[in-house]
């Protein structure tokens, strides 16, 4: 869809009518043809990016400021970004399909970057529920484009806080929650989720789920903890410890950036949304634009085809896009979702406004 195409009305949760039962069989032949998780380019891929994120940020702490430093903050921000949104593939592959991977991702990402995967794990599947979608049981919604400019510019700003959030989550909160159990119960509930929903609620998870949890989050708390007192004394300086925090606040920044793309964020009734209005309400950036592979890596560029195949690998996505596109015609509820910019569907929010589904 170009920028200048309408945004087309969600279906009501009533059953859907042929042509949507016709592209939610397509989607499930495609999960059945498609390959599985292939481990060599998870693993590959991750790895690349660390490296990558990682040895820029090293050059850049030990580089004076100029033209070259730009470059390897940006490269940084970038490469850092992508590695940490595997995330994201960890909550919807199969532990078995990729051995390792999940420890490997923390040990390398999760941890150094205090975003562990218990912190998503559970969380982000309730997104996917269909009766959780776009209520206020669901964490990652909130009805943005009711928001107005401000509020969705102060959204994003906000994020550029997570890393001294984050910080104060495992250096402080945590360890003292082990004393109070009462802020331990607060910590659980209210400061364990990625969430964008202020009104979300996490439960304690099942007991095996929860000893993993501890574990990751021990590690996490150490790592915080170590990195907070070798600042203060001066092991670390302050200007390093700046650098990494600029770093990290524009990764998170470009995450929330991405956030928006992700969906319409229209459903303000609070009431469930048939699969097909899910589908309606979430965004795909397809090519040819080619900014999306930066901003929005590892398949978060189809985040509507996502929901369609939330099971489907990310190095799957591209081509099961190019095999619904040709399927289905122009006009069709396929193509509905498809934008050419970021900026095609921000804009998009506070023009033709797409109807709730009751």
């Amino acid at each position: 869809m170009n920028a200048t195409m309408p945004a087309p009305a969600l279906p009501n949760a009533a059953a859907p009518d042929a042509e949507d039962r016709d592209l939610l069989r397509a989607a499930a032949a495609i999960t059945k043809e498609a390959r599985k998780a292939q481990p060599a380019i998870y693993w590959g891929d991750t790895i690349a990016s660390a490296v990558v994120g990682y040895g820029s940020l090293i050059a850049l702490v030990n580089r004076a400021p100029d033209g070259l430093s730009v470059l390897l903050f940006v490269v940084a921000v970038l490469a850092l970004y992508r590695a940490e949104s595997f995330i994201h593939e960890l909550t919807h592959v199969l532990p078995g399909r990729l051995p390792g991977f999940n420890a490997g991702w923390n040990a390398l990402v999760g941890i150094p970057l205090l975003t562990p995967s218990f912190m998503y794990e559970g969380v982000h599947n309730q997104h996917h529920l269909r009766h959780a979608y776009g209520t206020p049981r669901d964490p990652e919604y909130k009805p943005l484009a009711q928001s107005g400019w401000l509020g969705v510019v102060g959204f994003t700003l906000l994020a550029a806080l997570a890393p001294v959030a984050l910080i104060l989550r495992f250096a402080v909160l945590a360890p003292l929650s082990l004393l109070i159990p009462p802020l331990r119960e607060a910590v659980v509930s209210r400061f364990s989720a990625l969430a964008i929903n202020p009104d979300y609620r996490r439960s304690r998870p099942k007991p095996e789920a929860y000893r993993r949890w501890l574990v990751l989050e021990t590690l996490a708390s150490l790592w915080a903890m170590t990195m907070v007192a070798l600042v203060a004394k001066g092991v670390v300086s302050l200007r390093t410890a700046g650098m990494v925090l600029a770093v990290l606040s524009m990764v998170a920044l470009v995450n929330q950036i991405r956030t928006l793309a992700a969906h319409m964020w229209q459903n303000d009734s609070g009431e469930p949304m048939s699969l097909t209005a899910q589908y309606a309400d979430s965004v795909n950036v397809p090519p040819p634009a080619l900014l999306p592979a930066l901003w929005a890596p590892v398949g978060l560029r189809y985040h509507g085809l996502h929901h369609l195949l939330p099971s489907l690998p990310y190095h799957e996505l591209g081509k099961a896009h190019k095999r619904l596109a040709a399927e289905f015609g122009r006009g069709a509820t396929y193509h509905g979702s498809n934008y050419a910019s970021l900026w095609a569907v921000v804009r998009s929010w506070f023009g033709t406004r797409r109807p709730t589904t009751r």
